[in-house]
């Protein structure tokens, strides 16, 4: 569960006429992640044009179902072989015609749908105009001594541009107003037009553009416009006729080349790696788990009936970076996965830290937000959010589980301490033992780190820093004798002795593993062995007292609580239950995302940045569309 399942390094050779089949059998077996292997005997690429072909089909394919809504979701035979490349090239051939064919149709549909927006706009122009009730051909004619403009301009300077464009001899005529904008005609000596339209500008003038189709009089402009969407209406039933019959005619054989493309795409792919052959000889390339290789040999004697050649080995030690890390994960761990893979994906090997990382989480969080109330806010909102948020909603439901279970052990219902009894402590009448809690959670969370750390290193070959450097069992051992030696002084243990000779004995290790290791002169070796020695004690403390925090946020939980009650109790009936009421509605919004973006921090910079790499690579496996994998993710 905390480690990546071993996997095989296989090499199937088949005839290259038959690898689009082999292919689609690993695709079928679910559990084939393709990685390359090039050989000089095996230089050639035998699936690039394949690929090509495949590619220019399916997008040929995706248009005509996005566009013209033909084709379907493949339904595929379990029994159906993958189609040959001379295949895929005729399929696409017919493609490329039907598509032909189904953009005119769509261009068409367009170019009616352009027109109807067009019309839009001219009858919401239109509707502005037929209050004049003249005809606008006349109205505005070009060689008339008469200027005239239609626009509109603010209602509340429309007195002020009268009585200025009347000095120029122009006349204002109102005919609509919309909100604050009037809209008027605007009428006058052509001599004057450039006088009366300075004075326009700096009133807010909007010219009304009158388009050639609506310069006429607005009734026969309206009854133009009511034929051209009688027509656009019989063009578009012409045009869905037309679309209609070719969904008829072509809708069958576009969903047998859907299937035929979701059978050709486990190779399309594989050929980006893992395949390679020369001649009439191919080979595809991958891993998959130990434990489903004679699955794998009775699906190949099923298909190939010992027409192949299967090669089986482990991962050497300088392809280890290069494994993909296949983690199978209980139901109930899965919601928190996607938390551990935001910060990184195990190498393979790798100690996985998905379930200390839950049970972690759920501590600090329900640690730093005990309540009652308010985790049981937070469940219910969680499992009403579970058709949105899927299975991450468990986060929030475990979250609020873990804080009501604190709120027991705590003794708080919506920050009310005398509701239910403290089964352990109260956090607010014993602050101290609150912090001694957390500071010796910060020192078991952080030995923890340092023991997968040195697991990590013994798994990547690495076996001296695993036993002596600052993250491994050498650096452990100060770190366990230097918090018993602190310990002890401040009467918490008596074991001072035995605690400083293992603190003295492990600082003692990191120094002389830091002293091999520093390829320098003798000069620069003390030093960079004393500042990294150093730097060792100061970081492993400096981190345990970030715990601290824990401490902090669960007495910061009370006192916003005791803030809210001081607020409600100078207040009336309605006031006081209304303030506790939104009181607690900011604790849990507020408090509530500051404190797991906290235990977060804590995962994440105290705990994953000691041990956990999180540059490995996730399992993808070869697979059909929509197929199900063969293995629980």
């Amino acid at each position: 569960m905390l480690r990546a399942e071993p996997l095989y390094r296989i090499r199937l050779l088949v005839l290259t006429s038959e690898l689009q089949d082999a292919a689609l059998t690993l695709a079928r077996f679910g559990v084939f992640s393709p990685a390359p292997v090039r050989t000089e005997a095996l230089a050639e690429a035998p699936a690039a044009g394949y690929r090509e072909a495949w590619l220019e089909a399916e997008s040929r394919l995706a248009k005509l179902e996005e566009q013209c809504g033909l084709g379907g979701p493949p339904d595929v035979p379990d029994a159906a072989e993958a189609p040959t490349l001379a295949d895929l090239e005729e399929l696409n051939g017919w493609l490329k015609e039907v598509w032909g064919s189904c953009l005119a149709c769509h261009e068409n549909t367009a170019r009616i749908e352009e027109a109807r927006r067009r019309l839009d706009a001219l009858a919401e122009t239109l509707a502005k105009l037929e209050r004049l009730n003249v005809d606008l051909a006349q109205l505005l004619r070009a060689d008339s001594l008469l200027a005239v403009d239609l626009g509109s301009l603010p209602a509340a300077g429309i007195r002020r541009v009268t009585e200025a464009l009347g000095m120029t001899g122009y006349l204002v005529s109102r005919f609509d107003q919309v909100g604050e904008q009037v809209y008027a005609v605007i009428a006058g000596p052509r001599s004057r037009q450039g006088e009366a339209r300075g004075v326009l500008a700096q009133a807010g003038w909007h010219a009304l553009p009158v388009p050639d189709e609506l310069r006429t009089h607005p009734q026969a402009a309206r009854a133009w416009l009511e034929g051209e969407r009688a027509r656009l209406d019989n063009e578009s039933g012409a045009a869905c006729g037309v679309l209609d019959g070719l969904r008829e005619r072509f809708a069958p054989r576009l969903r047998e080349a859907r299937v035929r493309l979701a059978l050709a795409r486990p190779l399309a792919e594989a050929a980006l790696a893992g395949v390679n052959g020369r001649g009439g000889l191919a080979a595809l390339s991958g891993w998959i788990p130990k434990r489903q290789i004679d699955s794998l040999r009775a699906r190949l004697d099923a298909r190939f009936r010992g027409a192949y050649w299967l090669e089986l080995r482990e991962p050497t030690p300088a392809e280890v970076a290069e494994v993909p890390s296949l983690v199978r994960y209980p139901r109930w761990l899965a919601p928190f996965v996607p938390l551990v893979r935001s910060y990184g994906i195990p190498r393979y090997g790798e100690f996985d830290p998905a379930l200390p990382f839950a049970f972690a989480w759920l501590l600090l969080f329900g640690a730093m937000f005990g309540d009652v109330g308010h985790g049981a806010v937070i469940l219910l909102l969680a499992a009403g959010l579970i058709p949105r948020l899927g299975r991450l909603a468990w986060v929030g439901i475990a979250a609020g589980g873990a804080s009501m279970l604190f709120g027991v052990l705590y003794g708080s219902v919506f920050g009310f301490e005398h509701l239910l009894p403290a089964v352990w402590l109260s956090p607010l009448h014993d602050p101290a033992r609150v912090l001694a809690v957390a500071v010796a959670f910060g020192v078991g969370f952080i030995a923890l780190t340092l023991l997968a750390n040195a697991w990590n290193q013994g798994v990547a070959g690495r076996a001296a820093a695993a036993l002596f450097d600052a993250g491994g069992l050498a650096g452990l051992l100060f770190y366990l004798g230097a918090v018993g030696a602190l310990a002890s002084l401040a009467g918490a243990l008596d074991v001072v002795r035995p605690a400083a000779t293992m603190a003295a004995l492990g600082i003692a290790l990191v120094a002389a593993y830091k002293w091999h290791e520093a390829k320098a002169g003798l000069g620069e070796r003390i030093l960079v062995t004393l500042i990294e020695t150093l730097e060792t004690a100061i970081s492993l403390f400096s981190n345990t007292l970030s715990f601290m925090r824990v401490a902090a946020f669960s007495l910061n939980h009370v006192a916003l609580a005791l803030a809210v009650f001081a607020l409600a109790g100078g207040l009336g009936t309605a006031g006081h239950w209304l303030t506790l009421a939104l009181g607690n509605v900011v604790i849990i919004v507020l408090e509530g995302g500051i404190v797991a973006i906290q235990a977060l921090r804590l995962m994440y910079y105290e705990g994953f940045s000691r041990f956990f790499s999180g540059d490995g690579r996730a399992f993808v496996p070869l697979r059909l569309a929509g197929g199900r994998p063969g293995f629980d993710a």
